[in-house]
């Protein structure tokens, strides 16, 4: 059915939806689907001509030096660390409040993730940040959390003073600007996203983007096992190429297959931001009276990927835990997301890091309350006024 095709519908319980709302799923349309075909009948569907393809479209839209496509986000965060020289001992800054995947980056690379915490968007707290730094710190990761823009200019500035690398987790950040500048062009390194969820969608991959040429050919060479420049030609129709282990790398790359889908959600990007963006008006406007906590508005000299529309739970106000919450949504057919559970409550990182209870107040008050509800191009009219009336049906008599 058109997004388009508004019109109010009947509220009450006894309604719902006859199929689930499945959080995050992803809009794949003809372009989309045609281009992977004419890509499995080239028969090059590893990392060839459509990657190239879509790199240079990504730098393009991002303004970056260079772009790198590789397999996962995760593997884009791992690189980075790497690059920047990361051994067993350095310390890198992380925010508490993201996926378990930034962190789990650092200790690939030999490091110890040292957890800050965040404000009550999300974001990095540049203070909290900050008191964190000694002589073994190294890097620092701010991640854009849903689609806001970090305070950048703090994080930059004592960055700089500190001699410390920025490396951007730009996971949920392809479309946020700061001051002009995209998301991943601020620090030495940014780190995207294309997984099944993201605003851009290549099922699973990720991209590195930098101004530092001489770290580019090196990020290249490590996402392919380590070869050497242009070993993924060795069997083209140019004839065979010898290739050279320059150092031991990883099985990191994006494919032929992956890109394609890329290529084209590329192109729509700037048009899916707008109607995400109507889609998040209409929810602040519907769920204002409820006892939620709405995301806050874009900061000045800022633009927001809405990437995630993210409620807090006023719970002094509820007589209702956010995962029951979860589970009346579920029952409603609406598909619900947590992002997220801050990385120290998680079994091992509790434990190796030794935080306790208490240590990061604001991402574990955010942790108890925070609750996703879907936000897609994909999303029909109808679609919305589902998601608020079984918001509203769930929060409403259990209002205290």
């Amino acid at each position: 059915m058109d997004s388009a095709s508004a019109g109010p519908r009947p509220a009450g319980p006894e309604r719902g939806r006859d199929e689930m709302l499945v959080f995050g799923s992803p809009q794949i349309l003809e372009q989309e689907i045609e281009e992977v075909v004419e890509a499995l009948r080239s028969g090059w569907i590893g990392m060839g001509p459509r990657v190239a393809g879509f790199e240079a479209d990504f730098r393009q839209y991002v303004g970056s030096g260079e772009a790198i496509a590789v397999s996962s986000c995760t593997a884009a965060l791992h690189l980075a660390m790497i690059a920047c020289g990361i051994e067993p001992g350095d310390e890198v800054i992380v925010p508490a409040m993201t996926f378990v995947a930034t962190a789990n980056a650092v200790v690939h690379a030999g490091g110890i993730p040292v957890l800050a915490d965040v404000g009550r968007d999300g974001c990095l707290d540049p203070e909290s940040a900050a008191a964190l730094v000694t002589e073994r710190t190294r890097v620092i990761v701010p991640v854009h959390f849903a689609g806001r823009a970090c305070r950048m200019d703090e994080i930059l500035e004592f960055a700089a003073a500190q001699g410390l690398e920025v490396v951007e987790d730009c996971a949920h950040a392809i479309e946020t600007l700061h001051h002009g500048r995209h998301a991943g062009t601020l620090g030495r390194f940014g780190a995207f996203s294309f997984y099944a969820t993201k605003n851009v969608v290549t099922a699973e991959g990720g991209m590195i983007t930098t101004d530092d040429g001489d770290a580019a050919a090196r990020l290249r060479r490590l996402a392919l096992h380590g070869l050497s420049a242009g070993a993924w030609k060795r069997f083209s129709d140019e004839g065979y190429r010898h290739y050279d282990l320059v150092e031991p790398g990883f099985k990191y790359t994006m494919t032929d297959l992956q890109a394609a889908l890329g290529i084209h959600q590329l192109r729509r990007v700037e048009a899916n931001l707008v109607r995400r963006q109507e889609i998040w008006r209409r929810y602040d406007a519907e769920f204002a009276d409820l006892p939620v906590f709405l995301p806050g508005p874009e900061e000045p000299g800022t633009r927001h990927a809405r990437h995630l529309y993210t409620l807090l739970l006023d719970l002094d106000h509820l007589s209702i835990g956010r995962d029951d919450v979860l589970e009346e949504l579920h029952r409603r057919n609406i598909g619900a997301g947590v992002h997220y559970r801050a990385v120290h409550l998680h079994p091992y990182y509790r434990d190796k890091l030794d935080y306790r209870p208490g240590a990061l107040s604001t991402a574990e008050w955010i942790s108890e309350r925070t609750l996703s509800l879907p936000l897609s191009p994909k999303l029909t009219n109808r679609d919305v006024d589902d998601v608020v009336a079984a918001l509203r049906e769930t929060l409403e008599p259990r209002s205290c």
